[in-house]
């Protein structure tokens, strides 16, 4: 990991991140649009969100989404729609299979069995952001790929990260 990809991260999310792997996606502009996070903190605190977005005009896209009841919505549509269902279903067992053990899980490996988000209901989704940020970390995701083309445009003319 390149210590100027931390530091634009850290300069996107107005704080150091907690749990910086990788950048998993970058924008148009080559800045990170998405990270990779370790499963756990040093201090063995679990961390279950693998991917996350930091990308400051991709995050406000994504949370006016949120913000008009998308995630309601697309809880709905995982419930009701069977490829949107099955979509989801693979990329939570993809998630789980995604997540590592640590010298040190204070929770004793139990959040390894988290989905997307840290939901531990199967078809609950609670972050719309969780799921675009797996999105551009795996792409072929199909449902996160949804909830990216609802939210864009995600990126703005011209760079916006400080």
């Amino acid at each position: 990991m390149a210590d100027d990809d931390r530091d634009l991260v850290a300069r996107q999310l107005g704080r150091e991140p907690r749990a910086f792997a990788a950048v998993a996606a970058r924008c148009p502009f080559g800045r990170p649009a998405a990270i990779r996070q370790r499963s756990y903190l040093d201090s063995g605190e679990p961390f279950p969100t693998t991917f996350y977005l930091t990308c400051p005009a991709a995050v406000a896209a994504v949370g006016r989404l949120e913000d008009a009841g998308g995630v309601a919505r697309y809880q709905r549509l995982v419930a009701e729609d069977r490829h949107a269902g099955e979509s989801y279903r693979q990329a939570s067992e993809l998630q789980r299979s995604l997540r590592e053990s640590a010298p040190r899980m204070l929770d004793g490996g139990a959040s390894l069995a988290l989905g997307i988000g840290g939901t531990a209901r199967d078809g609950a989704v609670k972050c719309l952001h969780a799921h675009a940020a797996f999105a551009l970390g795996v792409p072929g995701y199909r449902l996160g790929a949804r909830i990216l083309a609802e939210a864009a445009p995600l990126y703005p003319d011209q760079c916006c990260t400080p």
